[in-house]
């Protein structure tokens, strides 16, 4: 009889619940909306859950009795308060089903990393960082970004822009473009009503604006270089965090570099392996091409005393394959 395994990866902005068999094989891929159970509440992340595992079960013609495992990577899932709820949506969902649920940063590191172990630096919207040694002992950062301390992000890259231009008007630091760059992005043409219109919430910079950063940068503009620079300096500084707490810093290992960010490359990314390699010059760093929702399969594998890594580019294959289909 086949076995089948269930991964969820679940996010900010939408869920991904896969059914694969024991060879590694992607048969389904359900989809639904974002799953952070800061932003939407338990009982909808019940709701959601209950929705996708159903559609991927329908979809893969199982029941979920014949599932022998389960992954879920779940956005919120920080602290230790948040274990008991959501284990209890899982055990109602999955009477008797093995699984084991992390951090979604977690499961885009199993996707990522070519051992199942190793540290992800994750810079879109916002940032984060997680890690996982051989035995499964995580290391992290709160992910909370700017109130934390922790910058990286589109976010916080775009806010640290927006200082650079205001230093720049008052005379306290040297002209960028980044001024012009932003001001057409609002709509502004005047740099003291762009500041005045930031300080007094008339209009906001998104975080989709980041792309602009590094577009400036590449035509030469000495502070938007170094805006970039910053910001693969502060990502490394949350993987060497998680470094030192997994006492990585003598391994060979894999730094997953996860997010919309990272496409950016360049001296955000030289500068992001600096800072790690001046810890851990051993650090291997890989982009995540890999469908995250893949690593929710990995985790089931582990769930169910099985290993992963005879599977893994099948599975990464027919998973990339089932999502192109449903982009």
């Amino acid at each position: 009889m086949t076995r089948y395994f269930l991964g969820v990866d679940s996010g900010g902005t939408k869920t991904h619940a896969l059914i694969a068999d024991e060879s590694g094989q992607a048969i389904y891929l359900a989809t639904g909306g974002p799953g952070n159970q800061e932003s939407i509440g338990y009982d909808r992340l019940a709701l959601l859950l209950e929705s996708v595992i159903s559609e991927a079960c329908r979809g893969a013609s199982i029941d979920r009795h014949q599932l022998i495992g389960a992954g879920f990577g779940n956005a919120g899932y920080d602290w230790n308060a948040d274990i008991a709820p959501h284990r209890e949506i899982i055990d109602a969902l999955l009477p008797g089903v093995p699984y084991e649920i992390v951090n979604d940063a977690v499961v885009g590191l199993l996707a990522g990393s070519s051992t199942g172990w190793g540290v992800a630096v994750v810079a879109g919207t916002g940032c984060n960082c997680w890690g996982r040694d051989a035995q499964g002992r995580l290391g992290r950062v709160t992910g909370e970004g700017i109130g934390m301390g922790e910058f990286g992000g589109a976010s916080e890259l775009v806010h640290r822009a927006i200082q650079q231009i205001s230093i720049a008007w008052s005379k306290r630091g040297p002209e960028t473009r980044l001024a012009e760059a932003l001001m057409d992005y609002v709509g502004e043409t005047d740099v003291e009503r762009f500041l005045e219109g930031i300080c007094r919430r008339r209009f906001r910079v998104p975080p989709a604006a980041a792309p602009l950063i590094f577009q400036v940068a590449d035509e030469g503009d000495a502070v938007a270089q170094e805006c970039l620079r910053w910001s693969g300096r502060e990502l490394g500084s949350l993987a060497v965090g998680v470094i030192r707490q997994l006492q990585f810093e003598a391994l060979e290992f894999e730094v997953v570099m996860s997010g919309s960010l990272h496409k950016g490359g360049g001296l955000m990314t030289d500068s992001l392996k600096e800072t790690v390699r001046a810890v851990a010059p051993r650090a291997r760093f890989v982009r995540l091409t890999a469908p995250p929702v893949a690593g929710g399969i990995f985790l089931a594998m582990q769930a169910a005393g099985l290993s992963h890594l005879p599977m893994r580019d099948r599975l990464i294959e027919s998973t990339a394959q089932l999502v192109a289909e449903n982009v």
